[in-house]
């Protein structure tokens, strides 16, 4: 769902927005106000998982938050998505900033997790718009084809699956594969 504005919203026209009732959360994305699909049981679970692996991974390096909205530039627009995982290191982070606001740079790792009505395509090509805008990396995981794509800036994009060995530069000693990501959230082999 588009919130329809009769002109092309600015980014602090934008931020001036009531807030949505409920769970209702909007992106900025091309000057309109798109509604970001609310996270079901399983996204939650996989959120969780993926969060804690970062988490053990970037103690003392960097932060990862769920549904953080940052702000960034898309094909020279301001655009403001919400990815369902950040990770932005300390040599990104400005050190002193403490605001109750959008994350002000790109982070290192943006993790998308496709939701019902969301298609690989229209992931992989938010993944590339991140890229574009200066994220280092982008990981998206389909929960129906049971993979981890991962993208980078300077190369193919990689799909890892079953016991296929998922490891990061931009974590030392991470490693996991995407069977024991499912394992852990406990999501069932038969889930659509």
């Amino acid at each position: 769902m588009i919130l329809q504005a009769k002109n092309q919203l600015t980014l602090q026209e934008f931020l001036n927005l009531p807030p949505g009732e409920g769970d209702i959360t909007y992106e900025l994305v091309d000057g309109q106000a798109i509604l970001k699909m609310s996270p079901k049981f399983f996204h939650a679970k996989l959120t969780r998982v993926l969060l804690n692996l970062i988490e053990q991974s970037c103690e003392g390096k960097g932060e990862v938050y769920p549904e953080w909205a940052v702000a960034l530039t898309r094909r020279g627009r301001d655009w403001m998505p919400i990815p369902d995982i950040l990770y932005i290191s300390n040599e990104r982070f400005p050190a002193n900033w403490d605001e109750d606001e959008a994350c002000p740079v790109p982070p290192d790792l943006v993790i998308e997790i496709i939701s019902p009505g969301q298609t690989f395509g229209q992931m992989a090509a938010k993944a590339k718009d991140y890229l574009d805008a200066k994220v280092l990396r982008v990981w998206v995981l389909d929960s129906k084809a049971r993979s981890i794509t991962v993208f980078y800036p300077d190369a193919a994009p990689q799909t890892y699956m079953g016991e296929e060995l998922l490891k990061d530069s931009l974590f030392d000693g991470l490693e996991f594969t995407v069977d024991q990501v499912f394992q852990k959230a406990k999501i069932p082999l038969d889930t659509e």
